[in-house]
């Protein structure tokens, strides 16, 4: 066995620097691996919700009320009067019979 004369045992400046630089790569490596899988996992996931709102049942249709009925032209006229009568009668100025012969009248 012929002895160059070097350490033994530990590696060298260069030995050091080759063992880190292994490391390093591995760990980048490693790390890519990581960040390739989760990218991919989320972009499944999120093309699993897209067609998950696709296939979902559409919202219900919102309808407008139907038009009211325009009253017969007598009608509106009537009513009126009818309020017009009611309050009369809270306020006191006609008395239950004048409110009830009022009405009467208009109604007949």
């Amino acid at each position: 066995m012929v002895f160059r004369g070097g350490r033994v045992g530990r590696p060298g400046l260069l030995g050091t620097m080759a063992r880190t630089a292994v490391v390093a790569g591995t760990a980048r490596a490693t790390t890519n691996a990581f960040d390739r899988r989760a990218q991919r996992r989320n972009a499944e996931q999120q093309a699993y919700a897209q067609q998950q709102e696709a296939y979902a049942a559409p919202p219900p249709q919102q309808y407008a009320p139907p038009p009211q009925a325009a009253p017969a032209p007598g009608e509106d006229d009537m009513v009126a009067k009818l309020e017009k009568l009611g309050q009369l009668h809270q306020s006191g100025a006609l008395s239950d019979e004048e409110f009830a012969a009022a009405k009467a009248q208009l109604l007949s």
